[in-house]
């Protein structure tokens, strides 16, 4: 394999493939480039290409290629590349379901009838070749493959209704709909919609039901799980009023009840839905129905309406989509604000405008209602644009890139160029007109065309191309995509094949290090993934994910909370578990009542449970880090709205030796009165439950300070608030009290610590913790409060928190950034914080009281800062500009310009420079020109490699990787770009560096037409030469002609290789959908020295390609001391440099006026 893999892994393929191995060429069908009916393909026979599967069908219009994988290296029986084991290890969601088809290539890109090899696919179980069915003396080359997955489509319209299915009495009638998909089920939702309808009342019966003096109906009312339900109303669906209600077991008699009759009866209680069941018959005279109640559950949505831009005249289609129990059924939507008129627009869950006027454009947004409250769509923008009105300038705006140092004017620091970029804008589709939710057809403004330049740079002239023109052309597939690792919280070990579920949906396993990748599914706004450790020692981590919704990577390192330790109960005794216990009393507790324990069908348990209850102490700063979720509910008005917790409870009981998960209720939960200091907090406080499925809590009860009834404390006892709850199919609970002092706060990430403007990073994950206020003011003894994560796009990040306008520092906030595994640097607070460095204009900044985390103690890491959360006063004109705003001013913060006061972070690993001819902001997919001289050439697929360069010397060295076209004959000798990155010292060897320096990787150009191995120099800036070159490295060059000369012993040259080789060599390579993720990674990679790890250490001795060894140059005479020694030659000297800067300039001078 590729890489080290765990023997459980490979099992996994091996177990999936075990019948392709033993296949005959006569029993699977075999191709390249094939579907699901493929064939055998024979050396010398043609394969397919790609544009022979263009011309294919209609699956051609409806379907597109995913990226390339490759998880097996030929060896043993030959080349494997099972479609299981690449969704384990690349992630489920990278290939479809029920893929098309599927193409495979020779790492050298080359068909396998190029190079005479018999091979095997099926798109449902993948690729395989055998090496002992190839010609004699042959062995499979190393493959790699992509299937082609259906895109998106939609239901037809719905069908005519059909008859009535009763003559008499109430019945019900159907309609259909068709998908046009290639799969009957490709279309997400029913195909069938029921409706009611009442026929004539059938003879010899009433309007409900027929009467039948010695009938008798027998009913139940029952949750899902089966657990009885004492206390349901039961009536008749036509009958008005209560017919029955259910006893202590959920039962129920309803005497006279005809036995023929098959009438619906419903049941309903408090806190449950209306539950309908049709009764059926159970002999001559009796008749049975069981009713099941599902609890009420807020509606959450699942799609939000997205934003369009029209063209007058045209039409727009809106959609919305929320899910609840009962199922939400009544819309509402909202334009500017204002409630849209049902009867005008005749909308439901669809908004659709026709004959779009300039009026009509603006924000609009949709409410869905059930029994249980509301909730709010975030918000679409309407463009509407005038006839005539371009969609996207041609002009392109200003986009300034920095030259290499060596291509600056003498003494005047830096030089910036102005390549120009297309704003991030939508256009209109031509139709306008489909009354789909999506917009298959959108366009988008990006660049039409590029100019070549040169820049005269110091002894070379620099190729650039420069956006010349911009227009309206079809968008690139947003793919938001999230990757991380799942570790221990207290031991930092990773958490091995964890299920990873979406939602409530499992779509894959971590790796054995850990690792995830998730492909953000559409229309998502809020990305709730769940991690289910399969040992049981961990509680399941719920997670909301930040992540960029235009489609660039972000990384994140989730922390999974050990479970309590086990505590055995007695079921028939009265048991009390505390609740917290660090360094302090604890919060509280949760008491079980004797025989409150049952099976999840409801049956009692009698016996020994075996409890486990793990606390979320946030009186622990470092609890933070693994809390669930991201302390969000439901308000009334439908809007989300930010709780402040108390603590945290995972609760999970058994018998012992059993997977049964026990329930039990009612169970109470009391609180310590003292622990609640806050004014209104103690009334306020809640009992919460997670809903695992939206990552929202959902309030379960509110707490009652213990009555006088209650047994007489002494003085010296706690007095707790009480709640009641019960535990059944969920296990996480939370004491929170909702908190409406709420602002935003905005920050900005910048490349490196001079922070300009055009240098901001995008995808740094910015974590902002509430912490407890200042001693002294009268508030909770707590260390946090709740806390929030956001993504900084290209106008930086707005991140929620609590705040107030009469105490700053009534509320305090920890904010840090990373970025992938490295931690963002802030602006320093020491001796006191500067206004031009932090970014906040005084008086403010003091009132806010900024500091750095290494303020007081400089030995400490400078990871972040802390601020009081003081809200902006009105009428404080230094307050009203940031970076704190109101809670309702957060569309002023998110276009806040950039001269606005805000918060600052910068890359702390900025010893590093990227110059691609072809520019590329890589935090903006959209961004990606088609140019063969571009560095990446996949916008779909995203491939970073690094070589480790070991340096033995007395300092760090800035290296330099020169990539130029190597073996393409269009781009041979044509630079791709340039690459410094500095090294880093190896804090166990004195003496001794190494650098991770990025090339370009060899394959496939843009035009995916023929190969180009990457002709690669690296050279150490200092006087330097290389010692050593990795063995398999050098071997593999051998072996892969044509090899290049590398007499210089101050660099090393290579054509790159087209395989990923690993650590082994000194070479590492991540593919990813992402290119800052699959850059992260690869680094993370080479400082550790494997193929697998990750560190932000440098390892200098592990993995490494090439060393050299530098040293010091001597030590040149000062000024002073050669105008004793020698004063004619000093002044010779001095004239000569002063001439040779001046001759500098002045042609550094004249190019730059050439260049504009």
């Amino acid at each position: 394999m590729a890489s080290l893999l765990p023997l459980f892994c490979l099992c996994v393929a091996a177990a999936h493939l075990a019948g392709a191995r033993d296949a005959t060429p006569v029993e699977e069908p075999t191709g390249i480039a094939w579907g699901l009916q493929g064939r055998s393909l024979h050396p010398g026979q043609p394969s397919p290409t790609l544009e022979d599967w263009e011309e294919r069908a209609v699956l051609a219009e409806a379907s597109e290629w995913t990226s390339w994988f490759n998880v097996d290296h030929p060896g043993g029986d030959g080349d494997f590349e099972s479609l299981a084991a690449i969704r384990f290890y690349y992630g489920p969601a990278r290939v479809c379901q029920r893929p098309l088809a599927l193409e495979a290539r020779t790492t050298d890109w080359a068909l396998p009838s190029a190079v005479g090899e018999r091979v095997h696919l099926n798109p449902t179980r993948g690729f395989w070749c055998l090496n002992r069915e190839q010609p004699r003396g042959r062995r499979c080359s190393n493959y790699h493959v992509r299937f082609r997955c259906p895109l998106e489509v939609a239901w037809g319209a719905w069908g005519p209704w059909g008859l009535c299915s009763r003559s008499c009495g109430p019945g019900r009638r159907l309609r259909r709909r068709s998908c046009p998909g290639p799969a009957g089920d490709a279309c997400p939702g029913r195909s069938l919609e029921a409706q009611k309808c009442v026929r004539p009342p059938c003879p010899g019966c009433g309007p409900d039901t027929c009467k039948c003096p010695d009938h008798i109906l027998l009913g139940l009312v029952v949750t899902p799980s089966g657990q009885p339900l004492s206390g349901a109303r039961v009536s008749l669906r036509a009958r008005s009023g209560t017919i029955a209600t259910s006893d202590a077991q959920g039962t129920f008699r309803v005497p006279g009840f005809c036995a023929s009759n098959q009438a619906n009866v419903s049941a309903q209680m408090d806190g449950f839905s209306v539950g309908v069941a049709q009764a059926q018959a159970n002999g001559t005279n009796s008749t049975v129905v069981t009713i099941v109640l599902d609890k009420l559950r807020k509606p959450y949505l699942v799609k939000h309406p997205e934003s369009r831009v029209r063209e007058a005249g045209q039409n727009v289609t809106f959609c919305c989509k929320a899910s609840g129990t009962p199922m939400p059924k009544k819309y509402s939507w909202f334009h500017n604000g204002t409630l849209l008129d049902r009867r005008e627009h005749g909308y439901g869950a669809h908004l659709e405008l026709r004959g779009l006027r300039p009026d009509q454009a603006g924000i609009y947004h949709c409410k869905a209602w059930n029994e249980a409250g509301a909730v709010r769509s975030g918000a679409a923008q309407l463009i509407v644009l005038a006839p005539g009105q371009p969609a996207c300038d041609p002009r392109p705006r200003e986009h300034l890139i920095k030259l290499p140092d060596d291509c600056s004017q003498p003494g005047r620091g830096p030089a910036y160029l102005d390549v120009g970029l297309c704003p991030d804008t939508r256009c209109p589709s031509p139709a306008g007109s489909s009354p789909r939710c999506g917009d298959p057809g959108s366009r988008c403004c990006s660049v039409r065309r590029l100019e070549s330049r040169e820049i005269h740079c110091s002894s070379y002239i620099l190729p650039v191309k420069v956006v010349a023109e911009c227009g309206c052309q079809k968008c690139l597939p947003p793919r938001g995509l999230v990757r991380g690792r799942v570790v221990a919280v207290d031991s930092g070990k990773p958490l091995r094949f964890a299920r990873i579920l979406l939602g409530q949906e499992p779509i894959g396993f971590t790796s054995y290090q850990g690792d995830f990748t998730i492909e953000v599914p559409p229309s998502t706004e809020r990305l709730v993934v769940t991690f289910v450790d399969p040992s049981g020692e961990f509680m399941d981590t719920v997670r909301v994910l930040p992540f960029d919704p235009r489609g660039a990577g972000v990384y994140h390192e989730v922390k999974a909370m050990r479970k309590g330790a086990p505590v055995m109960l007695d079921a028939s005794q009265s048991n009390t578990i505390p609740l917290g216990d660090w360094e302090e009393a604890p919060l509280g507790e949760l008491v079980l009542p004797p025989g409150s324990f049952r099976h999840a069908d409801g049956k009692p348990y009698a016996g020994t449970v075996e409890a486990r209850v793990t606390f979320v102490d946030p009186r622990d700063l470092t609890s933070a880090a693994a809390a669930p979720s991201d302390l969000r509910f439901v308000d009334s008005d439908g809007e989300l709205a930010p709780l402040r917790t108390y603590g945290m409870f995972s609760v999970d009981l058994r018998a012992p030796g059993s997977a049964e998960q026990l329930h039990a209720g009612p169970v109470a939960v009391r609180v310590a009165a003292d622990q609640i200091r806050m004014a209104g907090h103690m009334e306020a406080l809640k009992l919460w439950s997670l809903n695992p499925e939206n990552g929202l809590w959902e309030e379960e009860s509110g707490f009652q300070r213990e009555g006088a009834a209650a047994p007489r404390v002494r003085r010296e006892e706690r007095v707790f608030l009480v709640g009641n709850t019960e535990i059944r199919e969920r296990r996480l609970f939370n004491l929170d009290v909702p908190e409406r002092r709420r602002c935003f706060v905005k920050v900005r990430a910048y490349v490196n610590d001079k922070f300009s403007p055009s240098e901001q990073v995008e995808g740094v994950v910015v974590t902002l913790v509430n912490l407890e206020p200042a001693p002294g003011f009268s508030a909770n003894p707590r260390a946090w409060g709740r806390f929030d994560s956001v993504v900084t796009g290209p106008n930086g990040a707005c991140l929620p928190a609590f705040c107030d306008a009469d105490r700053p520092d009534a509320y305090t906030a920890f904010i840090s950034a990373t970025l992938g595994g490295e931690e963002l640097e802030p602006a320093p607070s020491r001796p006191r914080p500067l206004p031009a460095a932090v970014g906040v204009a005084q008086p403010y900044l003091d009132r806010l009281g900024y500091r750095r985390t290494d303020h007081d103690d400089p030995a400490l890491k400078r990871n972040g800062f802390r601020i009081n959360l003081a809200k902006p006063r009105p009428g404080v004109p230094s307050e009203a500009r940031g970076p704190v705003y109101p809670w309702r001013s957060l569309r002023e913060c998110q276009e806040a310009p950039v001269n606005a006061s805000h918060f600052r972070f910068s890359r702390v690993e900025a010893d590093k420079y990227e110059y691609n001819v072809v520019p590329f902001r890589e935090g903006t997919p959209a961004s990606w020109t088609g140019d063969l001289l571009s560095w990446w050439p996949n916008p779909q697929e995203f491939r970073a490699c690094f070589l480790k360069v070991k340096i033995q010397g007395p300092q760090e060295y800035m290296v330099r990787a020169h990539n130029a076209g190597g073996s393409h004959p269009h781009t041979r000798g044509q630079l791709y770009g340039l690459r410094d990155a500095r090294s880093v010292r190896d804090p166990e060897r004195p003496g001794i560096s190494a650098a991770c320096v990025e090339f370009k990787c060899s394959g496939m150009l843009f035009d995916q037409r023929q190969v180009d191995r990457t002709l690669v120099t690296v050279t150490p800036q200092g006087s330097c030469h290389r010692v050593a070159v990795n063995g398999l490295l050098q071997d593999y060059l051998a072996r892969h002609p044509p090899p290049v000369p590398s007499d210089d012993q101050a660099a090393f040259t290579m054509l790159a290789p087209l395989d990923p080789l690993g650590h082994n060599y000194g070479i590492y390579t991540v593919t990813d959908q992402s290119p800052r993720l699959a850059k992260e990674i690869a680094i993370g990679r080479c400082f550790d020295g494997s193929s697998d790890g990750f560190s932000r250490e440098m390892k200098a001795d592990a993995g490494t390609a090439i060393t050299f060894q530098c040293r010091e140059p001597p030590a040149r005479p000062n000024l002073f001391q050669r105008l004793l020694e020698s004063p004619a030659s000093a002044l010779g000297d001095i004239r000569r440099e002063m001439g040779q800067a001046a001759m500098a300039q002045t042609r550094a001078t004249s190019s730059f006026r050439t260049d504009q």
